[in-house]
């Protein structure tokens, strides 16, 4: 169970830090969605997103690492960030404030509830996986091992396309009339 939660938490951490460098102007524009949450100062903005993508590196390499100390630190401060993450975007939200979530990429979705609750749920698995990984002693089974490293980046892939799963199930609107024969619906 611990390897399983390093491996969705890793995922996680990893889809968010790469996708915060994939492209030329992805780090500007997370850089502008902090700015756009309206909770630092300007001179602040970029300083705490570099340190925000840091953060995240540093969960990965930390979750790659085979002494247990190392894993169960890097889930610590993944679950830190998440708890900071939730919060800062639920004061944003309450604050009536419409940033778009950049935390795996482009996207035009306005950070809001979803964005807490995955926070909170990441901050709980981190949690969980830290206390486990403390705990795990003995020899691992290599079976389970793989079972629980194959189980984890498929969970983990739920929790990025969050945004998109939710979207699926929201209520559709009027038909635009590009998509419809004859102008008719």
């Amino acid at each position: 169970m611990a390897i399983g939660l390093r491996c969705l938490i890793g995922v996680v951490f990893l889809a968010s830090s790469v996708s915060k460098l994939a492209r030329r102007g992805s780090f500007a524009a997370f850089a502008s969605s902090v700015r756009d949450m309206r909770l630092l100062p300007s001179a602040l903005v970029k300083p705490v997103a570099s340190l925000v993508l840091a953060a995240e590196l540093a969960v990965c390499v930390l979750l790659a690492m085979p002494p247990a100390p190392a894993a169960a630190t890097g889930l610590l401060v993944a679950g830190l960030l998440s708890v900071i993450f939730a919060v800062a975007i639920a004061v944003s939200a309450r604050r009536g404030v419409s940033a778009a979530c950049r935390c795996f990429g482009a996207s035009n979705v306005p950070l809001g509830p979803v964005h807490v609750v995955r926070n909170l749920i990441l901050a709980v698995v981190a949690a969980v996986g830290a206390v486990m990984t403390s705990m795990a002693s003995g020899p691992v089974d290599s079976a389970g091992a793989l079972v629980a490293a194959l189980a984890g980046p498929p969970a983990g892939a739920v929790i990025i396309l969050l945004d998109d799963i939710v979207e699926l199930f929201q209520p559709v609107g009027k038909v635009p009339r590009s998509w419809t024969i004859s102008g008719r619906s």
